[in-house]
Order: C-alpha cells, then structure tokens, then sequence
C-alpha cells in the first residue's frame, strides 16, 4: 500500500473511481468516433463532400484524440452551411423560404431540394434530398455537434487532457502516475470531481448527438432499398 494510501484512506476507493470514470470517458469517445464517421460516410456518398474518416489513436492523448474529433465536426458544420448557402443561391426566394417552413410537407421540401442536387451533382438524386432536408430543416444536428465541439474542447482543456488514452493492460498504478503524479487526496478528489463533470455533460451530449446520426442514416437506408 502507498504512503499516501495509509495518510488518506478514502484514496484507494478514489483511485478506483478515477479509472472507472477513464474507461466511460475513452468509451464515449470510441462511440463519437464510430458515430462521426457514419454521419461523414453519408455526405461523402450521397452529397458529394469528401470528408476523411478518423480513427482513435491509442498512442496519443486525450486532447489530441478530442482535436481530431473538433477538426472533422468542424468540417461538418462548414459543409451543412455549404448546403445552405447552395440552396439559398439556386432557388427562388419563395422555394428557400419553405425549407425552413415547419407547415411545409417535407416530401415537398425533398423535392425542391432534390431539384438542387440534380444540378449540383449533376443527377436527381432524391437520397441526397433526403440527406439534405434532415440535416438544415432540424438545428438538432448542428445544435449537438456545436455542444460537442465545446464540451469535447473543455475536456481537453483540463487535467484530463494529457493523459493517454491507452489504459488496457496497464496497472492501476502506472495509471494514475499518468494522471496525476504524485497522488494528494485534495488532487485526487480534485481530478475524479472533474471527470464527472465533465462526463455527465459529455454523455447526455453524445446520445442526442448520436440518436440525431442514427435518424438520418435510418432514412437514407429506408431511401436505397
């Protein structure tokens, strides 16, 4: 047992914590990355971008892996605005307007789109309508992935930042040397306070944002069968 361990007993139970938390954290993460890269197959298929698939990188740390998520959100974001603007530019005002118009069918708002990307994509592709429509006539995509870019930045931001993310087959030891160094009761229940914190908000985060990837992608397959 650790010196600190007999001067502060509750430090075992929070070590363990600490560890736990990591692993949700890291899992949440895996979970974004699988989820970003869905969303990314989707515009690259059936809206014409050319967004590049990311992976987790096991050797990096918890920031690095966080900046990878933020530089493809990021991308995300500009390439619906893209779609926007495209969509402003090549339709009557009229025809814009009723985009966004919640009283409008969306099967007529599909239409409309899919006259867009008959031109931009040179075929009438009624998939990309779809695409099109669920991503700009509901802010819950953008709204979330602007969320996750915020949380995932404060995230990396923190004392959680420089750990790496490989903790499989380490000891519990060597772990928490790379959280936290020399361990003191006060920055041990400092760091687990700020993993559940930052956790909480994370999680709720990452499932509005993944059910929102989950509604698109279920379209898409329910247009191409």
């Amino acid at each position: 047992m650790a010196l600190s361990d007999l001067l502060y007993p509750e430090n075992p139970k929070r070590k363990q914590e600490l560890i736990h938390l990591h692993q949700e954290l890291l899992d949440c993460m895996s979970t974004n990355f699988r989820a970003t890269n869905e969303l990314v197959g989707v515009l690259n298929e059936h809206l014409g971008c050319t967004i590049t698939h990311i992976q987790m990188r096991e050797s990096s740390t918890v920031k690095e892996n966080c900046d990878i998520i933020i530089q493809v959100m990021s991308e995300i974001q500009h390439q619906v605005q893209k779609i926007d603007s495209d969509m402003k530019e090549k339709l009557e005002p009229v025809l814009y307007q009723k985009l966004y118009d919640i009283k409008e069918p969306e099967l007529e708002k599909i239409a409309i789109a899919q006259k867009v990307f008959s031109i931009i994509l040179g075929e009438a592709a009624s998939t990309a309508g779809v695409v099109a429509i669920k991503l700009l006539g509901s802010n819950i995509l953008t709204f979330t992935v602007s969320k996750l870019i915020s949380l995932l930045a404060q995230i990396g931001a923190s004392v959680l930042g420089g750990i790496s993310i490989t903790i499989i087959g380490l000891g519990i030891e060597m772990i928490l040397h790379a959280i936290l160094g020399a361990v003191e009761r006060n920055q041990l229940l400092t760091a687990v306070r700020s993993y559940e914190k930052h956790l909480a908000e994370f999680k709720a985060a990452s499932e509005k944002y993944q059910r929102a990837i989950h509604e698109v992608t279920s379209l898409v397959r329910q247009q191409v069968q």
